[in-house]
């Protein structure tokens, strides 16, 4: 009899998701930014419907659970069938490659193609997995707050600065934060970036923190520290663990918040018609004005007895017509070329979410080449991890920022050797 099993406690999820599958079985670990649970779950119980010979369990969990959990399995030689994650890269010796198993290599090729090397080893041609959706980093702003204040929005120059300081006003004048910007390496690298960073070295290997890097690194913590920024989401949390901000901009209480396209679908759920808001881009440093692309995949684990099944399970999701809808349902920005290229109808009358998706895929546009790199490199994972762990320590009070950027370089040295 075929089943689909959504789990919500996270540590039901963890012991699951290490038990090797049955015959017949296909584990998928996933965790949701939005409402993207509920439109697969909706999908899976589809193809239950037509493959009764393939059991279907979805393990839903939290983020951290996948960043922290997920590896520790995966070294172990054990973990689900299927996950989606946005660490592909570094960990991409687990993943199976699809190829023999699927049914039109060259569809998948001609429609994941872009970014396959995203999730597999360098060198290799395998294919492990498609992403579920595309992603760039981007602002987004309290159109209301503003506009109680008498503040104008920054235009799509400004500086990192222009926007502190007008933040910085709606704040002292609604009570509110100003700015955050989510607990992520990976967040703070398009800035970074947009003040000159390159974290790649000519060899391939990560170069040492440079000035561009330390020019928006030292302006975040500066604005940490004299209130510009909610601090609380950078010293609330230890060691490399996520913490958004979407929730403090949910509530209100935030002028600007930097996260990503991701966010827009729980935006919509959960702000209605509470406040008007908008995105804003990525503000620019003095070499570009960049957010981050990514996103999140969907792979196939190598230590699943059941291959056969997990392809088509795979085949199934990656379909163009299950792609489309699943864009279209979820809010997100397709990865899917041929859905892409085609007519989206992204099912909400919320004008806020339509001009947001507009807007992102116009800024993906200004995604500087370094930033356009990084999904790609072995090393992106290490070097986030290594900032977010160390500026933290920084903003609450527990390092110098001179000694942080020394320890990064240190951390990072020692993942790469540990490698």
């Amino acid at each position: 009899m075929t089943r689909m099993k959504s789990i919500g406690a996270a540590f039901a999820a963890i012991l699951l998701s290490s038990v090797a599958a049955h015959a017949g079985d296909v584990r998928i670990m996933w965790y949701s930014d939005g409402g993207e649970g509920e439109v697969i779950k909706d999908l899976l119980s589809r193809f239950s419907k037509a493959n009764p010979d393939v059991n279907v369990i979805l393990d839903e969990v939290s983020y951290d659970v996948v960043k922290e959990q997920l590896p520790v399995q995966l070294e172990a030689g054990q973990g689900p069938d299927i996950a989606r994650l946005t660490n592909l890269k570094a960990p991409a010796q687990h993943w199976l490659d699809l190829r023999p198993y699927l049914t039109d290599a060259k569809y998948w090729e001609d429609n994941f193609g872009a970014q396959a090397d995203w999730m597999r080893p360098d060198g290799s041609t395998a294919i492990t997995g498609f992403m579920t959706q595309l992603t760039l980093t981007g602002g987004f702003v309290n159109k209301t707050l503003f506009e109680q204040a008498g503040v104008e929005i920054p235009g799509p120059k400004a500086t990192w600065d222009d926007w502190a300081a007008a933040a910085k006003k709606v704040a002292d004048s609604q009570k509110v934060f100003a700015m955050a910007i989510d607990r992520s390496g990976h967040r703070v690298s398009g800035p970074n970036i947009s003040y000159g960073a390159n974290y790649i070295a000519a060899d391939g290997k990560p170069a040492p923190i440079d000035q561009g890097a330390k020019d928006f690194l030292s302006r975040f913590v500066k604005w940490n520290e004299d209130g510009t920024m909610n601090k609380d989401v950078w010293v609330s949390a230890a060691g490399t663990t996520y913490r958004s901000a979407a929730e403090d901009f949910i509530n209100g209480g935030l002028a600007y918040l930097y996260s990503g396209s991701w966010q827009v679908s729980g935006f919509a759920q959960k702000i209605g018609d509470n406040f008007d808001w908008v995105m804003a881009g990525s503000p620019c440093g003095t070499a570009a004005c960049s957010g981050m692309q990514g996103g999140a995949g969907l792979v196939a684990v190598k230590y699943t007895k059941n291959p056969k099944d997990v392809a088509k399970v795979m085949d199934y999701l990656a379909g163009a017509d299950v792609q489309k809808e699943f864009a279209e349902r979820s809010l997100f920005i397709p990865a899917h070329k041929g859905v892409a290229a085609g007519q989206m109808d992204f099912k909400t009358d919320n004008p806020h979410v339509q001009a947001a998706l507009k807007a992102f895929v116009e800024a993906a546009g200004q995604t500087a080449a370094p930033a356009i790199k990084l999904p790609g490199w072995k090393w992106s994972d290490a070097y986030y991890s290594a900032i977010v762990a160390r500026i933290s320590q920084v903003i609450a009070g527990e390092m110098k920022l001179d000694d942080a950027y020394a320890r990064i370089d240190e951390d990072i040295k020692a993942k790469v050797a540990g490698n």
